[in-house]
């Protein structure tokens, strides 16, 4: 059983990066500025959380209805895993090897708009100008190893969100 487990949070997990990766290229290849609106951002964590809990209650539902917190944490988790490591493969390629240029150009983007947000939110200008000179001393937002802070930064943040969910699916055996 647990194999199906794992396959089916796999198959989920495939989805979601597929999801995600044509919203990557999409961006790239259609609309930069995509990746500057907070909206994007949020539809994007809704989705992973989405395809997590699915997941979790698709393992659940593959386990008789009944399913340990490990198990049930186990789908999320490898849904989120394989569904945001991927994606974030794509832009990692796309930005640091396919067309470096429009790394800069998007990085150059994100801090306009970070600006643009403190200013609206009515921050002091000491404070934009501190965090102007922080995301500009930041040589490549997109770098492997900033790739891989994200995605491990993500998989934490995403892990917490997991334990949640597990907790609420899962469903004790009363007859074990």
């Amino acid at each position: 059983m647990e194999k199906s487990l794992k396959s089916s949070a796999t198959s989920y997990g495939l989805y979601l990066a597929l999801i995600l990766t044509s919203l990557t290229i999409i961006g790239y290849a259609v609309y930069l500025d995509l990746f500057t609106k907070w909206w994007f951002g949020i539809g994007q964590l809704l989705l992973v959380v989405i395809f997590g809990i699915i997941s979790s209650m698709k393992a659940r539902k593959i386990m008789g209805g009944y399913i340990s917190f490990k198990n049930a944490f186990t789908a999320f988790f490898i849904t989120i895993a394989i569904g945001i490591t991927i994606p974030a493969l794509v832009g990692l390629i796309i930005f640091n090897f396919v067309d470096p240029d429009a790394a800069v150009v998007l990085q150059d983007k994100i801090i306009e708009s970070q600006i643009a947000m403190m200013q609206n939110f009515g921050a002091p200008q000491e404070s934009i100008d501190a965090a102007m000179e922080q995301m500009r001393a930041e040589e490549n937002f997109f770098s492997i190893a900033n790739s891989l802070k994200s995605i491990a930064y993500q998989l934490v943040g995403f892990s917490v969100v997991g334990l949640i969910v597990a907790l609420v699916v899962k469903k004790t055996d009363p007859h074990a």
